[in-house]
């Protein structure tokens, strides 16, 4: 089976992006890292890397080129330690911004005057920060999106829904605003290992205690409002972003603020609607503000496209419910890792990767401890077998028929869409259901 040169660059630089930025990866993730890293000769990486960039369609060069230059300088800065002195020169840190956070204030509320900037958010994810911490093996972005290299697939997937739901809310405020946001914020990063802000801002989308207050509610019915889950927070921001973005019309409106009113919401998520107003739009006169503020405007803003395209795929996923939704979770936390084949079992990939029944084992014995026979012909032996069109989230879809049975296995995710592991060269991926599969449901 052939490859195209996206799927290689995808699979090269998410298997090198994981080791270099140092990830808590499995050892058989890593060691498959390193042997990747290991088996490209200097000398001819560089050429084998250029033809396949050149071989990319016009509008992908530049942005595959941007992503392979930023993991030559995340693993320049992760191999200089090793080597001797002045042999590599890594790139300077980018300074972060000190931040904390205040609620937005009603429209009618007098507007205080702090004697200093208060932000509402962190600062933002800089690219060759670590994401070390996290509890889950997450691949990074595919090269086709450079501004957004630090944020996991596996983790916008999981987000993906919420993102859907709360980019519903008003006009204003899409999806890809949103994604964009919280890959600056906290790299979508959640639960208990989540980086905390040195102001003390929490969970993905870096709220203060005093901002959670009033818009930390409990979206998914869970029983709890939880700042450093998915559901939660992202409802949260879109509520915030949606009251900031209605706030700011109206003072256009009034012609007390100027600009464009995306940009300047954006800007209040980060420094307080108060600055906007004070500055007449955006903030300004202060260097948090030109140093922090603007350029966070300008990364979210120029990540968006970016993260609308990744976002077409995985937007449609449905909300996670049940114990389906989190046999559908368990393997989207995989997505664009390498098909291996023979890989994977109860306890998570191995050789560095999945085949297609790996990845149905994995999943759901994570999500229900249920242990199923290792080959799709056996799984298919499991359950009883369901009409396609009754099939629902975490249903198994079984294809590629011979003699023996199936040969092919994947999980069903909703909307005429499954997660597979598809074959040698490729990597977990979303997909439209293959014609001529059939269901079965095992749980």
């Amino acid at each position: 089976m052939s490859v195209d040169p996206s799927t290689l660059i995808v699979a090269v630089v998410a298997a090198a992006g994981a080791f270099v930025q140092g990830l808590d990866a499995p050892p058989e993730v890593e060691d498959q890292a390193t042997q990747i890293l290991e088996s490209y000769p200097a000398p001819a990486v560089d050429q084998q890397v250029s033809d396949v960039i050149a071989a990319l369609p016009e509008p992908v060069r530049a942005p595959a080129q941007q992503a392979v230059d930023d993991v030559t300088a995340a693993a320049a800065a992760a191999l200089e330690p090793h080597l001797p002195a002045g042999a590599l020169a890594p790139p300077a840190p980018e300074p972060g911004p000190q931040t904390s956070a205040e609620p937005v204030a009603p429209q009618s509320a007098p507007e205080p005057e702090p004697p200093a900037p208060v932000f509402l958010s962190s600062p933002p994810v800089h690219d060759g920060e670590s994401s070390a911490g996290t509890s889950t093996v997450l691949q990074p972005v595919p090269a086709a999106f450079p501004r957004a290299s630090l944020a996991p697939v596996g983790a916008i997937a999981l987000f993906a829904p919420w993102l859907r739901k709360a980019g519903a809310i008003c006009d204003g405020i899409k999806p890809s605003t949103l994604a964009a946001l919280y890959a600056a914020e906290n790299g979508f990063r959640y639960g208990p290992t989540a980086p905390v802000s040195p102001s003390g801002a929490l969970g993905p989308g870096q709220f203060m205690p005093g901002t959670w207050a009033i818009y930390g509610k409990d979206a998914d019915e869970d029983g709890a409002a939880d700042v450093l889950g998915i559901a939660d927070p992202v409802m949260a921001s879109g509520n915030l972003l949606c009251d900031m973005y209605e706030q700011i019309d109206a003072w256009k409106q009034q012609g007390r603020v100027s600009g464009d009113t995306l940009d300047l919401t954006i800007a209040a998520y980060n420094a307080g609607s108060g600055a906007v107003l004070r500055s007449g739009g955006m903030p300004s006169g202060s260097p948090d503000y030109e140093n922090q503020t603007k350029p966070y405007v300008a990364k979210i803003r120029g990540s968006e496209p970016s993260f609308a395209e990744l976002l077409a795929p995985l937007i449609g996923l449905p909300l996670a419910d049940g114990v389906g939704g989190r046999v559908v979770e368990s393997a989207i936390r995989y997505l664009g890792l390498p098909y291996v084949w023979g890989g994977g079992n109860v306890d998570g990939p191995s050789g560095g990767g999945f085949d297609c029944s790996g990845l149905t084992s994995f999943a759901v014995h994570a999500a229900t401890g249920i242990t199923l026979p290792r080959t799709s012909e056996t799984q298919w032996n499991i359950g009883q077998e369901i009409p396609m069109d009754q099939a629902r989230p975490g249903d198994l879809l079984f294809g590629n028929w011979q003699s023996g049975g199936p040969g092919h296995v994947a999980i069903y995710i909703g909307n005429g869409q499954m997660i597979h592991a598809p074959t040698t060269g490729d990597v977990v991926r979303i997909a439209d259901v293959f014609p001529e599969m059939k269901a079965r449901r095992i749980l």
